[in-house]
């Protein structure tokens, strides 16, 4: 019995790439937090350096992953899966953070919550410490997309001083390998409906080279949130196009308007066409999203639960091949009138542009239908 190990209360996570600048102070900063607040801990130096940052890790006692792949959600995943303690601490090594917050951070984490995230933006920033264009543009408007997406409430989703119970972090599945982990991390607690806190901090001049690539970074956070919410990428926009393509279509169809004093022909039925087709495959594509998204990234959604409860491969099909038959009982009874008519000119413009849309769309239901099975193959 007097050979178990000790349980550890806290692990202090530092993804760290050639930090040797500012690993010793940390390092230090944090065995004396551990030491005034009685806290059992662990510190884990999760390592892609080609300085001397490995050295200084195993020098101060630290646990060190020596894993040598570049990413910043690389570097967090391999850390947080070496992590045994019941609560998990996440920061950067590159002096930025103060680490006396370790104690405020435990505090929330053992009165309830189960993500506390730090908000720079509620406490002080050090001159010079963040770039203005990050300060006033970039970080802002990035929170506030994911805010608007997620509903989350959430002011500083890329602070990454952060911690997580060990309850809560088992409960979500982190998958991205950049800086887009940030992002991740925080929308997987609120799809897991989490407890989230925030708690204002202090940010200070990092020491060393920054590794962050502003407008590369930034992409990345973005493509992440609008991936991780195909509602806005493609459903809104292909309800949109199809909605917008319909009323053209039979505006146009029905007889030769007239608008803003001008008088149409059915040349505005292509574009019509092109904004139904498009629009539909948008809101297959969403469908094709949230599919993936709830059999590999351990998302929910009722209405594919729906859709997979009531609308199968076959019926699916079924409603495709209706129309494409359709589609081609029209082009029969063109080509029957152009053969009444000796082949001669036929003005049968309209009806074809119909008969091709049937037709194209009838094909996409199939093989769509298709292509959401084939993503909702569950793998054992």
């Amino acid at each position: 019995m007097d050979n178990q190990p000790e349980k550890i209360d806290v692990s202090v996570v530092l993804p760290c790439r050639n930090e040797m600048a500012a690993l010793p102070a940390c390092l230090e900063q944090i065995i004396e937090v551990f030491k005034l607040s009685n806290l059992v801990g662990e510190i884990i130096v999760s390592d892609s350096s080609s300085d001397q940052s490995p050295e200084i890790a195993r020098r101060y006692g630290a646990v060190l992953i020596k894993h040598d792949c570049e990413g910043y959600g690389v570097a967090c995943r391999q850390g947080l899966a070496a992590a045994c303690g019941q609560y998990i601490f996440l920061a950067d090594a590159d002096g930025s953070y103060d680490f006396r917050e370790i104690p405020n951070f435990i505090n929330k984490l053992t009165a309830g919550s189960d993500f506390v995230i730090g908000n720079r933006f509620g406490g002080k920033i050090e001159t010079g410490s963040m770039p203005w264009l990050h300060r006033y543009i970039g970080n802002p408007l990035l929170s506030s997309i994911l805010r608007f997406l997620f509903h989350a409430q959430v002011t500083d989703v890329h602070c990454g001083l952060r911690a997580i119970s060990r309850q809560a972090l088992n409960q979500i599945t982190l998958y991205t390998s950049g800086m887009e982990f940030a992002s991740e991390m925080v929308i997987q607690a609120v799809k897991k409906n989490l407890q989230i806190s925030e708690l204002p901090i202090s940010y200070h001049s990092r020491k060393g080279k920054s590794k962050l690539k502003p407008l590369a970074d930034g992409w990345r956070h973005l493509r992440f949130m609008l991936l991780y919410s195909p509602l806005f990428l493609f459903l809104v926009p292909g309800l949109i196009f199809f909605s917008l393509g319909l009323v053209i279509t039979f505006w146009i169809y029905g007889n030769f308007p007239f608008l803003f004093g001008r008088h149409f022909s059915y040349h505005p039925m292509f574009l019509g066409l092109i904004l139904i087709i498009s629009g539909y495959q948008l809101m297959f594509f969403a469908l094709f999203a949230k599919t993936y998204a709830i059999i590999h990234l351990g998302d929910s959604s009722k209405i594919i639960n729906f859709i997979q409860r009531h609308i199968t491969i076959e019926k699916a099909s079924l409603l495709g091949t209706a129309l494409v038959i359709l589609g081609s009982i029209i082009f029969v009874f063109i080509f029957w009138k152009w053969y009444q008519n000796n082949f001669g000119a036929l003005e049968e413009i309209k009806n074809s542009i119909m008969a091709l849309t049937f037709m194209v769309v009838g094909l996409q239901t199939i093989f769509s239908s298709f292509m959401l099975s084939i993503l909702g193959i569950q793998e054992k």
